[in-house]
């Protein structure tokens, strides 16, 4: 067994082409309470991803142990677009991120850690995977939606500065998809104003 990541919220591993996810204890919580909302969470987590996967590409979900919080998931073949995607066509592949997040948001979907490195390009299947939904939830809020879009826009700022105002806008182009585009992107300048309100103080 391979352990692949280790995050604040769980512990990734690899083996035989099935990563699991195991979302570890929290000795600041009580114990009972802890447990609780690490069941509720892998619980979430899973139903989200069966239910994008009707929609986009994502990690298919082959087992869930709610008792020991452990989710077990397709393993995707790949590369994080958090370290190749300055060696593609940026532009193209952030319009597919675009389009993807549009689909998930007309269907109420809010992935709640949208970055580069939890995008996973899939060459041979010319195919972009969103993977890691651990934050992700339900939501018809067009505050949101706004704030997701916040999120890749800031992670394409920190990580790719080079091409961020490209693949962004690249971004937006396939998000116009979305029944609500119009209404997310003016919430999404309101939240922007407010992040630089704050960021003087």
């Amino acid at each position: 067994m391979k352990v692949i990541a280790r995050g604040a919220e769980a512990i990734i591993t690899l083996k035989n082409n099935i990563v699991t996810k195991n979302r570890i204890e929290k000795s600041y919580r009580y114990p009972d309470l802890d447990k609780k909302i690490r069941k509720l969470r892998t619980r979430s987590e899973s139903k989200i991803l069966q239910k994008a996967s009707k929609i986009v590409n994502v990690p298919k979900v082959i087992n869930v142990d709610e008792k020991n919080t452990k989710i077990e998931l397709e393993y995707i073949e790949g590369k994080r677009l958090s370290e190749y995607l300055e060696k593609t066509n940026y532009k193209k592949m952030s319009e597919k991120i675009g389009k993807g997040l549009a689909k998930l948001h007309d269907n109420n979907i809010i992935h709640g850690d949208l970055t580069t490195s939890n995008l996973i390009l899939n060459e041979k299947k010319n195919k972009v995977y969103f993977i890691d939904f651990g934050l992700g939830f339900h939501s018809p809020r067009i505050e949101d939606k706004a704030v997701d879009l916040h999120l890749i826009k800031q992670a394409l700022e920190a990580k790719h500065p080079t091409i961020h105002e490209g693949a962004f806008k690249s971004v937006i182009e396939g998000y116009q998809k979305s029944k609500s585009a119009k209404r997310t992107i003016e919430q999404l300048e309101k939240v922007e104003k407010r992040g630089r309100y704050k960021s003087q103080y």
